[in-house]
């Protein structure tokens, strides 16, 4: 199909660009516009393929190229995302971007800060692109972030961000995370008071917490109890505990419907929110999973939470008992 000497341009697009470089050192908020530029960018495409997606890592400037150089089928333009290339291995596709036709969209995202002088940066600011340098964020500007995350994504106040921030590791990610797990407590009816916000966050536990769904699947371990009793008796209330197991579950479900559909990895951490690295194990544990088991698991979880909060069982105790039953 002859390309076209015009652009065809997404609303939300600045026409005078031809492809966006982000990179940086803080790998969330490269996700994150990763994201929102994609959903500016494919809204008009009408087929399936009309997005390419290709995975960084491996990359020869070959392959790269022909994505780029090629013309759109059934859509009025192509978009081409290259995902999370090597800082170190970067320059190495220059030469393959240094012509994007009008007719691609061309969005990469490096993992990791390449330097002012980086060829495929140069390539990409040459053909017209921009691009995106992500920084950590650091004192002031992490709690500005944090605090309109709070309030712009989850629905909570500055003040819930300004505890999260002075709990939690300075990792974007983390934060997030722990800002979704209080608005889900919340919005569950239950109240998100100081007592509980205090409760559910006992400073992040996240590695105990990654050590636990690591033993969830396809069976709880003995150590998934180990871990569990240890937590409860830590400090963290057993329904918070129960909570980010279901929290899990929940993702290997959802995980696990998108692998029986086809999606890749790389499609699968492009479409969900959580952070990268939580949807890479979720996809491994969810290639043994078993559908209705894991939505037994939730059911499960459900009983025992209105058990406790009705005074039926012991909180601890019945957490004991909700592993057996996984």
């Amino acid at each position: 199909m002859p390309r076209t000497a015009s652009r065809a341009t997404p609303s939300s697009r600045d026409a005078s660009a031809t492809a966006l470089l982000i990179h940086g050192d803080e790998r969330f908020l490269v996700d994150e516009k990763a994201r929102a530029t994609l959903a500016g960018w494919t809204p008009a495409l009408v087929s399936d393929f009309g997005l390419e997606l290709l995975d960084g890592a491996g990359l020869h400037a070959s392959k790269l190229q022909d994505a780029v150089l090629q013309a759109p089928f059934l859509d009025p333009y192509r978009v081409v995302h290259v995902r999370m290339i090597p800082a170190n291995r970067a320059e190495a596709l220059a030469a393959a971007v240094a012509v994007i036709p009008p007719s691609t969209y061309l969005l990469v995202t490096v993992a990791g800060r390449l330097g002012a002088a980086n060829k495929l940066a140069k390539a990409i600011s040459a053909a017209g692109g921009a691009v995106l340098d992500m920084q950590h964020l650091k004192g002031r500007a992490l709690g500005d972030w944090a605090a309109r995350r709070a309030v712009e994504v989850h629905g909570l106040t500055p003040a819930i961000a300004v505890q999260v921030v002075r709990t939690a590791p300075p990792d974007l990610g983390v934060i997030d995370s722990e800002l979704a797990k209080l608005a889900a407590y919340r919005a569950s009816g239950a109240p998100l008071g100081a007592e509980a916000i205090r409760s559910l966050l006992a400073g992040g536990r996240e590695d105990e917490i990654f050590k636990l769904t690591d033993n969830l699947l396809p069976h709880p371990t003995a150590q998934a109890l180990e871990i569990a009793r240890g937590l409860a008796r830590g400090g963290m209330q057993p329904t918070s505990v129960a909570y980010r197991i279901a929290r899990h579950i929940a993702t290997v479900l959802e995980v696990r419907a998108r692998q029986d559909r086809g999606e890749s990895l790389l499609q699968v951490q492009e479409s969900m929110p959580e952070h990268n690295f939580v949807l890479q194990k979720a996809y491994d544990a969810a290639q043994q999973a078993d559908s209705a088991r894991l939505e037994h698991a939730l059911t499960a979880i459900r009983d025992y939470e209105w058990e406790v909060k009705s005074g039926q069982v012991d909180a601890e105790l019945g957490l004991e008992v909700l592993l057996t039953k996984l």
